[in-house]
């Protein structure tokens, strides 16, 4: 027989600080090259009631870098690195 479900996605948890099943957030925490890992946070406090780990990796084969001469070196395909270092700036006083 067939798998009539892939994944569950939570609508409403309870929320020990609210006392009470509340709906829920879902926030993005980690992308791992093993799958995703979520948070699930209350609607109304915005307390973390649980959690969920995706074993689905493609977000992060979308994310991360080609493997390869330019994906080690960290350039982008067009030459540039994609990550410029910050300069510090001074205010000099009047």
């Amino acid at each position: 027989m067939p798998e009539a479900y892939e994944e569950f996605e939570a609508a409403s948890l309870f929320c020990a600080r609210c006392r009470n099943a509340v709906p829920v957030r879902k926030k993005l925490l980690l992308v791992l090259p093993t799958g995703t890992k979520y948070d699930y946070l209350c609607a109304e406090c915005g307390a973390p009631v649980g959690g969920k780990f995706d074993q689905d990796a493609t977000e992060f084969r979308r994310i991360a870098p080609l493997p390869g001469p330019a994906g080690l070196r960290g350039a982008s395909p067009g030459g540039t690195s994609p990550v410029r270092p910050i300069q510090a700036r001074h205010r000099t006083q009047p």
